[in-house]
């Protein structure tokens, strides 16, 4: 690996590679290598533009051929169109990248096997990516595959985004020192919250740290709780795609680290419209983070009717309900205190009139006759809240802490159950309660600067000293699409639901 290489927001960790090594060469040239290379008849790169106006050529000059059923004339246009970039949207906008696939896919409708298997090997020689080359086709899965043994290629995909990221974090951890814990240490100083005076306490910011790994298996309920709050699964042709997004901080470094327990997720960065409850904010950049997966790894209904979701409760263990009843409050949940009246409450939200507003009351019943933990319904924020409140509140907080990982919502369950079981004085939880606490109507770290809290606990962000956050985004994101539209998008293939 070249360690100049640019590493760019993402994952797990936060981060892949953008740029490859450099193109010149592997080293000093001699001066009479320099000279030679001189007299060479090199041609100077086309410029952006330049470049644009050749591809679109090239594309009218394909779509003629298409007209006249030249598939010869076809496929050396698209060979042409490949070598000069044309198919990457990095280099020359969506737009062209996107008339490159139409052509490629209208060559192959009108193909005969022959001339199909002529198409594939020239694409994988010309080193195009197998997930381009399936959106260009429109094939399923199943086709594609039939298609490789048909026409006899073995077409390896290169290394993983896994893999990449697995690299560059053990590189991390051995040459800086970096960890999650390290990044988890940095999303608390980005928010306020002193570490090192809650451990001094015994209560540990990054315990919710603890036993993820356990949730890279899809059959833990945990995820079922998710799914019925704010995890969200598109379908995707024969995939489907696990999507979470977030304007918030917490949530920013949270979620990739989740769905990174199952494989390295996506991001795609956008504004989004302003809120009217957040008069204090303009614009506000959303994260969206997403992992596509066969439709056969997701062991969960996709669509949740409320008598399957009652049986499915009711079918779970009560250490089961308990991970579910965490992984709800992680998605919609709420843990808080007030200290000026001494309350204590746990509260799971949802639209008033929804399938989710059924769930909930399904939820409370269930909640009730298996721990004898009652809660009401309430209002949080105009949204309609299943609200557990004092000595059920902590009840219920006793029975799930464990599983939850929400970074804040535990942590803040943690310090309420230590003031409970006396580990902490009341002046003192108030004391580190304060920096938890969300300010109303007005600018609060924690909300909208997802963003910069994103780069801020990045990996990367700790190799380059005190570098300003946004500049180490502004040079190591690979900008795509209209800038006033789309801030950017950590993906070099992005799914075509979300192109």
């Amino acid at each position: 690996m070249h360690l100049g290489e640019c590493i760019a927001v993402s994952a797990e960790g936060g981060f892949k590679i953008i740029n490859g090594p450099p193109k010149n060469g592997k080293g000093p040239m001699s001066s009479k290598e320099d000279q030679e290379m001189n007299k060479g008849a090199s041609l100077p790169q086309p410029t952006q533009a330049g470049r644009i106006e050749l591809c679109q050529e090239a594309i009218k000059e394909a779509r003629r051929c298409l007209e006249n059923n030249d598939k010869d004339c076809i496929t050396r246009l698209i060979e042409e169109l490949v070598r000069n970039q044309c198919h990457n949207g990095n280099a020359v906008g969506k737009e062209i990248a996107d008339r490159v696939r139409g052509v490629v896919h209208e060559l192959w409708l009108v193909s005969d096997n022959e001339h199909r298997c002529g198409l594939l090997k020239m694409l994988k020689d010309l080193d195009v990516s197998k997930g381009w080359v399936k959106m260009a086709l429109s094939t399923s899965k199943k086709d594609w595959n039939k298609w490789l043994v048909r026409c006899g290629i073995d077409w390896e995909g290169k290394a993983t985004r896994n893999d990449i990221v697995k690299q560059l974090e053990d590189f991390l951890r051995e040459k800086f020192g970096w960890s999650e814990v390290r990044m988890c240490e940095e999303l608390w100083r980005f928010v306020g919250v002193d570490v090192n005076e809650f451990s001094r306490h015994g209560i540990e910011p990054c315990s919710w740290l603890n036993g993820l790994e356990k949730l890279s298996d899809l059959r833990r309920p945990y995820w079922l709780g998710l799914r019925a709050s704010d995890l969200a699964i598109v379908k995707l042709d024969d995939e489907i795609a696990l999507e979470i997004g977030t304007t918030n901080s917490i949530d920013a470094v949270f979620f990739p680290v989740l769905l990174g327990t199952i494989k390295t997720p996506g991001l795609a960065i956008k504004w989004k419209k302003s809120m009217p409850a957040a008069k204090y904010v303009s614009k506000s950049i959303g994260l969206t983070y997403y992992v596509d997966l066969s439709t056969d790894k997701w062991p969960w209904p996709i669509e949740l009717g409320v008598d399957e979701f009652e049986r499915m409760l009711n079918g779970f263990g009560n250490e089961e309900l308990a991970e579910f009843v965490a992984g709800e409050v992680d998605g919609d949940g709420v843990v808080w205190y007030d200290y000026e009246n001494g309350y204590v409450a746990v509260s799971i939200t949802a639209c008033k009139n929804c399938p989710k507003r059924m769930m909930l009351d399904v939820l409370k019943e269930v909640i009730a006759r298996r721990f004898g933990i009652v809660g009401n319904d309430g209002s949080l924020g105009g949204a309609y809240a299943l609200v557990f409140g004092g000595e059920d509140a902590v009840k219920l907080l006793r029975r799930i802490v464990k599983y939850i990982h929400h970074p804040l919502r535990r942590l803040r369950a943690e310090l309420i159950l230590a003031l409970y079981d006396g580990i902490i004085s009341p002046e003192k939880f108030e004391e580190l309660y304060k920096p938890t606490k969300y300010k109303r109507g007005e600018p609060d770290v924690k909300r909208n600067r997802g963003l910069d809290a994103l780069v801020r606990a990045a990996p990367q962000t700790h190799t380059h000293g005190d570098l300003d956050p946004w500049a180490l985004l502004d040079r190591e994101l690979v900008f795509m699409g209209r800038k006033e539209d789309v801030v950017g998008v950590v993906d070099i293939n992005p799914p075509h639901a979300r192109t």
